[in-house]
């Protein structure tokens, strides 16, 4: 039996110009010891631990490690590049696929919801658009804002180009296009902190193998030590904004006061992380939970053994309030858990996917959740 955790494959979309390799490039320079496998412009890029950034990656070329496969990739073969990359050898821990500036995401997110892959699943879509030729965009492009009503998560992108009038017309604008609740985070150059959309592992974990990462890794080490910062000044300055909160249960939670409070959840918070006890007998597992922007999904996994049975979660977010937010969560505490009906775990059983037979409710089928689609 399989227990290695599914690979999360985060969709990176946007037309031609907003900027979507700028925000790759960021999050492959600010991963920590993270491993990123990336698909760029519908063609194949293995193990980008050998690589600076990925502009450097040849559009035809799988790298893989010990030799080099080039290839063409059309939407057909995505999947079959996607199981290249989950293969256990490369150690990846999330993929981002750039799409193509005139590709259709709303197809993309439909093959990875409904690939048999058990070594991947679906980490939501991110639409970059660029502040700057936001009008223009939409003129020439009139699918703009088809994606932009599927984004999970929107970047509003070269914010700097923009005075904050202008800023504040888009995002109203963004309002009405998005889906009801969708979070738009404002960059610069594409920076956005990569714990946004993905953990990044200690880079201590990784550290000792010569790569591109440890060179990066000691140029900026000895760029700290004389002063020239000024690539950190700018992350520093795009983090600052965000918060994370912790919150921590021995109590089980209410499946179905939870799912309100997701239901509910601010747009400013833009990603939950962590791991959820129900106790509802026959779902004593622990659930994952994973939310980007608008995106959610669960993932039930056996308890390790002596593992106490606790609720973990990380809410990161923008102008949220976190005293507010945890007090919530408190409320979502269920004191007889094991008195409760299968029917309870419902809303939580929708956002499960590969479901065992046995999780289903026999009395009605569960609704599988649209690509974009809002909780609930």
């Amino acid at each position: 039996m399989n227990s290695r955790q599914a690979i999360p494959v985060v969709v990176l979309t946007g037309f031609l110009g907003s900027g979507k390799t700028t925000v790759l490039n960021h999050l492959l320079g600010n991963r920590g010891g993270t491993r990123i496998g990336v698909v760029v412009n519908d063609f194949g890029s293995i193990e980008i631990d050998a690589m600076s950034v990925a502009g450097q990656v040849g559009d035809s070329m799988v790298s893989l490690g010990s030799g080099c496969l080039c290839c063409a990739v059309d939407g057909s073969e995505l999947d079959a590049y996607l199981e290249k990359l989950a293969a256990p050898v490369h150690r990846i821990d999330v993929i981002v696929i750039e799409a193509s500036g005139l590709a259709e995401p709303q197809e993309m997110i439909r093959m990875l919801m409904a690939s048999e892959n058990p070594d991947i699943r679906y980490g939501g879509m991110v639409q970059v658009v660029d502040a700057a030729e936001f009008d223009a965009t939409r003129d020439k492009h009139p699918g703009t804002d088809r994606h932009l009503a599927v984004a999970d998560l929107v970047v509003l992108n070269k914010t700097d180009r923009v005075d904050g009038a202008e800023r504040a017309r888009i995002e109203g604008v963004l309002g009405t296009l998005c889906a009801p609740g969708t979070p738009v985070i404002g960059a610069d150059h594409g920076r956005i902190d990569p714990e946004l959309l993905f953990d990044r592992r200690p880079w201590t974990e990784t550290r000792g193998q010569l790569s591109f990462e440890d060179l990066l890794a000691e140029a900026d080490d000895h760029d700290h030590d004389h002063g020239h910062d000024h690539e950190g000044d700018h992350c520093a300055h795009a983090h600052a904004s965000y918060e994370s909160v912790e919150f921590v249960s021995e109590q089980a939670l209410s499946p179905r006061r939870f799912i309100d409070f997701l239901d509910r959840r601010p747009a400013g918070l833009y990603r939950i992380k962590g791991f959820v006890y129900f106790g509802v007998p026959g779902h004593e597992e622990r659930y994952e939970v994973h939310a980007v922007g608008r995106f959610l999904r669960f993932v039930p996994q056996p308890w390790g053994r002596g593992e106490p049975r606790l609720t973990q979660l990380v809410l990161i977010g923008s102008g949220t309030d976190g005293p507010a937010l945890l007090g919530e969560l408190a409320d979502c505490r269920e004191p007889s858990p094991r008195e409760l009906g299968p029917e309870s775990m419902w809303g939580v059983l929708r956002y499960v996917a590969r479901r065992e037979p046995e999780s289903e409710p026999e009395s009605e089928p569960e609704p599988q959740p649209e690509p974009g689609a809002d909780p609930g």
